[in-house]
């Protein structure tokens, strides 16, 4: 548990404590700490100290309804488990919530915000809803994905039953190349869907027919929560990436007229994990 107003943190118990820098080992979830956006979500402070592929936990987080989360660690990567957000809402969900005293802030877009590269953008735009609703579209030349789109909204319940479960995926030859190049060195069947020439590889199968695009609204999820709040707005996108989704929320931020904060007093009290 985490004390009010206190955000999304990471710890580094791998770090020996600096009486002199006592938080030098706290990684705040923030967009300002984004430092690598190619395959994963990449956190470094001012310190110079670093929490790796962060997307999938703080998804759950975000999923969840969970505002303020101390995050101990031993390493610099978050374990990839099963490439999903289920297990990681699973303990949250055992563990169970605890209400604090404070009113949850909610991040209010006021006018849209969008960002390009080639063939793909994506946008964040106004809503009335308290909640964000995501909608993005992929396509693959791989008949095994080819076109899919799909929409969610974050209502309490909903990310856990639609979202949580759904893998990352790539194909055979870029999970070959990544470990070559130091990424992905612990990718196998067992945390990834695998695509190899129209086929999937996993003896499962897919947990449902378009795992692909609710992943990438997965990941969308744990990106946008590194705005620090709760959005209310919609997010929309054509064949997203972490980089897409870090301008993205990098852009929101830097232009403090395009949002304002507003106490949700409908939900007078922010939600923390109980304790152990």
């Amino acid at each position: 548990p985490a004390e009010e107003n206190s955000g999304i943190r990471f710890k580094r118990t791998d770090i020996p404590t600096d009486i002199s820098e006592p938080d030098a080992a706290i990684i705040q979830a923030h967009a300002a700490n984004i430092s690598e956006s190619q395959f994963r979500t990449k956190l470094t402070n001012k310190a110079g100290y670093s929490v790796a592929t962060t997307e999938h936990l703080l998804a759950a987080c975000a999923g969840m309804g969970l505002d303020n989360l101390l995050i101990e660690i031993d390493q610099e990567e978050i374990p990839i488990l099963d490439g999903s957000s289920a297990i990681f809402c699973n303990l949250i969900r055992d563990a169970g919530l605890r209400p604090q005293r404070a009113a949850r802030k909610i991040l209010h877009v006021r006018k849209p915000v969008t960002v390009r590269s080639g063939q793909s953008w994506a946008r964040l735009e106004p809503s009335e809803d308290q909640f964000l609703t995501l909608t993005a579209r992929i396509e693959f030349a791989d008949e095994a994905i080819g076109l899919q789109a799909a929409s969610v909204c974050l209502t309490p319940g909903a990310f856990h039953q639609d979202i949580a479960f759904a893998r990352t995926f790539g194909f055979l030859h870029e999970f070959e190349t990544l470990k070559e190049n130091g990424y992905a060195r612990g990718g196998s069947l067992e945390n990834a869907i695998v695509v190899n020439a129209g086929q999937i590889m996993n003896a499962d199968g897919l947990r449902c027919p378009d795992e692909f695009i609710r992943h990438k609204l997965l990941d969308a999820a744990g990106d946008l929560a590194l705005a620090g709040y709760r959005i209310a707005g919609s997010y929309k996108a054509e064949k997203p990436s972490h980089a897409l989704n870090h301008a993205l929320v990098k852009k929101l931020m830097a232009d403090t007229r395009g949002w304002y904060l507003e106490n949700d007093r409908s939900v007078l009290q922010t939600l923390s994990l109980k304790s152990a």
